[in-house]
């Protein structure tokens, strides 16, 4: 049919993907790419090639995700601006030694590589984020919780039966995802850490069953699949009409078919079963129905088709901000419109919690609003979390509580000032506390801002 654009196949993907490779490979040894600070190399590549080095005053950024790679250069510690390696989709058993004399490298990525080993060695002096989902990992040296720049670690898909104590003291470790390893129980450190706000854990034997909700079972044939809507690391979001027997009209509603693969949260199947634990709030995208019968065994949940307009607060962590999101630089909130998306937000986050759910992931950009009044929602529950019970239970909740006075403090900066704006901050400061246990629970934070939420 003609004028169609009609989707390329991964083979002629790969294929494409080879040859940038190839033309970047010909640029580099033809001297084209002098003063270059990023680069990336993916697949067709069997080596690093040795033009690379020549790039020692310039590059930054090495992208080498997808190569056919199972070693690194010896001499690669001679780029010496290099602050950002990523070398995921290859086989690397262990995480190559080189990378802790790199004097600049403060970013690693190696999912998917059948690491088996991550010698101390290998670990630089100011590593910041560390990603090495879905390994084979079974231990980590001690020497990671030396690092004193650490901020973001990834985990999830490992075989960890312990975290290491020395992480103990990580004094700057803010996010860490620990999903589907072996974990029998948490360590009690980990609550204690004075900047952690964004942690998960689904999917280890330490974790509890969650309760669902319950919520009707909606077979594939009543469903008109229509256009998608967005696509992250678990699964697509489409557009659907949802037929309901014949004495109820259809219904517009967003349809999340999950990938089944993990992610660097973690299993779908556990955001699954979180968002079906969560039950319905108007401060959360809630679960309408569990898909049935779809014709390619994939697992789906019917949620609430957000009114046209909506949008997220702000974008995800770039490779600079790393756990803090990116918001538009013209972005102005109104008092009441910011202290709306507060209150919603804190109220969703303490029904979670009342019901024995951490979400996990509680960021700007997980939270969908109207651009306008405030009205919003808190969604992706991929990091979410089963909380312990027990005396413990509220130092996990006031881990996510940071996570919400570090997003107070983001919408403060976006608001006029008006006469609470003080007690705002203080608000905002006490739930960010270095000593998690000077923190409110999110119940509290409620109280607080019911006197200053206009109404």
């Amino acid at each position: 049919m003609g004028g169609v654009n009609r989707p390329r196949s991964r083979q002629s993907l790969i294929v494409s993907t080879e040859a940038a490779t190839l033309r970047t490979l010909k640029a580099l040894r033809a001297g084209e790419l002098v003063g270059a600070r990023e680069l990336r190399l993916g697949p067709g590549l069997r080596e690093v090639p040795r033009e690379i080095l020549g790039l020692s005053d310039s590059l930054e950024l090495l992208d080498l995700t997808g190569a056919g790679l199972t070693a690194l250069p010896d001499d690669l510690c001679s780029l010496r601006k290099l602050r950002v390696l990523f070398c995921s989709g290859n086989r690397f058993e262990r995480l190559p030694p080189v990378l802790g004399a790199c004097p600049s490298l403060s970013q690693i990525g190696f999912r998917g590589v059948g690491m088996r080993e991550v010698p101390a060695e290998a670990l630089p002096r100011s590593l910041r984020w560390l990603t090495l989902t879905d390994n084979l990992i079974d231990r980590l040296p001690p020497a990671l919780g030396e690092r004193p720049h650490l901020q973001k670690l990834m985990l999830a898909g490992n075989r960890l039966q312990a975290l290491p104590e020395e992480l103990a003291g990580a004094p700057n470790l803010e996010l860490l995802r620990l999903a589907a390893n072996q974990l029998e129980a948490l360590p009690p450190w980990l609550a204690d850490l004075p900047r952690l706000a964004w942690v998960s854990w689904s999917g280890n034997p330490c974790e509890r069953s969650l309760e669902e909700s319950a919520i009707p079972s909606v077979p594939w044939d009543q469903l008109a699949c229509q256009e998608r809507l967005g696509e992250g690391a678990s699964g697509w979001v489409h557009r659907a009409i949802w037929s309901f027997p014949p004495a109820e009209p259809p219904r517009d509603v967003a349809l999340k078919l999950f990938k089944g693969a993990m992610t660097s949260d973690g299993l779908p199947e556990r955001e699954m079963a979180a968002c079906l634990a969560a039950g319905d709030h108007p401060g959360l995208t809630g679960a309408l129905g569990r898909l049935t019968g779809h014709p390619e065994g994939l697992q789906g949940l019917l949620m609430p088709l957000m009114p046209s307009g909506w949008r997220v607060l702000a974008g995800p962590p770039s490779l600079a901000s790393c756990s803090r999101d990116e918001y538009d630089p013209g972005l102005r909130l109104t008092r009441e419109s910011g202290l709306r998306i507060a209150s919603g937000v804190a109220s969703g986050a303490a029904h979670l919690h009342a019901r024995g759910v951490l979400h996990g992931d509680l960021y700007a950009h997980n939270i969908l609003w109207d651009g306008r009044t405030g009205a919003c929602v808190l969604s992706d529950f991929g990091a979410a979390s089963a909380l312990p019970t027990g005396a413990r239970g509220p130092g996990w909740q006031r881990i996510e509580v940071r996570a919400w006075g570090i997003l107070l403090g983001e919408l403060l900066a976006r608001m006029p000032d008006g006469d609470d704006a003080p007690a705002l901050r203080r608000i905002a400061q006490v739930c960010i506390d270095p000593d998690p246990r000077s923190r409110p629970l999110m119940s509290d934070v409620l109280a607080m801002l019911r006197l200053h939420r206009p109404d």
